[in-house]
């Protein structure tokens, strides 16, 4: 019996050492299969393309770095964004924005909304917190609390932003040499609310200011551009709306229906944004919307984030995101093109954010102006969040 026990105990260590392990090394391992930066040599980028670069304000309306197990305060070996890569990279504003939902078999034509639900999965096999398994509110609050996390850790490096003042702030230590980047708190879709508009602030209070409506499915604010049909704002939806305006937050209408974008642009004046995507008529795909609806969008003050996806741009080399963003120029005018790289929101990419000179080089190559550049690379957007935020 004694030898039955001790070879019961050992197996028992075994599985102990084997749990422990999987949540050790297992959220890497999908993460490397998740946000990919292929393989490349060194992009060219000329003298003046770098002393460029180094003179822009660089801002990204989208990347998901805080649904991952990284330590964004540390230089990683995988994913595409951390605070040393940005730095690197002379970002002075990056949206972080948290995922809370994501349906099984997502794709750009058709998600139902009680498809099983993948970041329940990996919020068990990072070990989030139990109060987030079941809530998405709680895996938002969460979320923020892990960049607020990484701000304290940062060595001042980086500063969450959340009023005009902030801004103000970052841009002035920006401006005289600081190793420093802004962080801007986004939600992929209003779902976390969870019917609740009193959960807006309560948001707010974590931190967030820009709120996208939508992400894969439709909920219960409306359509998505991937859900069962092109559904409109619902009651509640209008309602989180009209919040989001009087609040002065950032509204993202990336994912949303294009029917729910024209509702939205029929109640508001404020400059909207769609955070991350292409332009219908340089990648004619569903993920992006018809380009009349773009310029609608333009012409209310808003910004239309360039991707570096090729799903969304049919061209993620440097010299396709350049691409990209000269189309988006002729579509709906240079004042209303900005970033929105998706970086970290498992997408493959060619470059990561430490690279981004390759990209200035690539503009200046496609025949943009440093003017064009610089309203492109990050004033466009400064235009937008200044609008909004107190």
């Amino acid at each position: 019996m004694g030898g039955f026990l001790k070879w019961v105990g050992r197996l028992a260590i075994l599985l102990v050492l084997l749990v422990i392990g999987a949540l050790i090394f297992v959220p890497g391992y999908i993460e490397r299969g998740r946000n990919v930066v292929a393989e490349h040599a060194p992009y060219p980028v000329s003298p003046q393309a770098a002393a460029l670069h180094d003179t822009l304000l660089i801002g990204d309306l989208h990347a998901d770095p805080l649904l991952w197990k990284r330590d964004l305060t540390k230089r990683s070996d995988r994913g595409q964004v951390d605070i040393p890569r940005l730095i690197e990279g002379n970002v002075a504003l990056q949206v972080f924005t948290a995922v809370t939902k994501s349906p099984a078999g997502q794709n750009y034509d058709h998600n139902e909304a009680d498809a099983m639900d993948n970041i329940t999965l990996l919020a068990l096999a990072q070990m989030w917190p139990i109060r987030t398994w079941g809530s998405l509110f709680e895996r938002a609050v969460y979320q923020a609390e892990k960049l607020h996390g990484f701000e304290a850790r940062s060595n001042g490096q980086l500063r969450i932003i959340k009023s005009e003042a902030d801004l103000d702030a970052l841009l002035e230590r920006k401006l005289s040499g600081e190793a420093v980047v802004g962080g801007i708190l986004g939600i992929e879709g209003a779902h976390p609310l969870e019917g609740d508009l009193d959960n807006l602030q309560r948001l707010q209070d974590a931190g967030y200011r820009l709120v996208g409506l939508h992400h894969f499915f439709d909920n219960d604010l409306g359509g998505s551009l991937h859900g069962a049909n092109n559904a409109g704002l619902t009651q509640f939806g209008r309602s989180v709306v009209q919040a989001v305006v009087d609040r002065g937050l950032i509204l993202d209408l990336a994912h949303s229906s294009p029917q729910v974008a024209r509702d939205v642009l029929a109640m508001t004046d404020i400059p909207l944004v769609v955070s991350h995507g292409g332009i219908h008529k340089g990648c004619p795909v569903k993920r992006n919307f018809e380009d009349d609806l773009m310029r609608a969008i333009a012409a209310n003050g808003g910004v239309i984030g360039i991707g570096y996806w090729k799903d969304a741009i049919c061209d993620d080399s440097p010299a396709g995101v350049a691409a990209a963003v000269k189309v988006g120029i002729e579509v709906v005018g240079e004042d209303h093109v900005a970033l929105g790289s998706d970086f970290d929101g498992s997408v493959e990419t060619t470059f990561d954010t430490s690279e981004l000179s390759a990209l200035t080089h690539a503009m200046l190559e496609a025949g943009l102006s440093p003017e064009q550049i610089r309203k492109v690379a990050g004033e466009n957007m400064l235009r937008v969040v200044r609008a909004r935020l107190d």
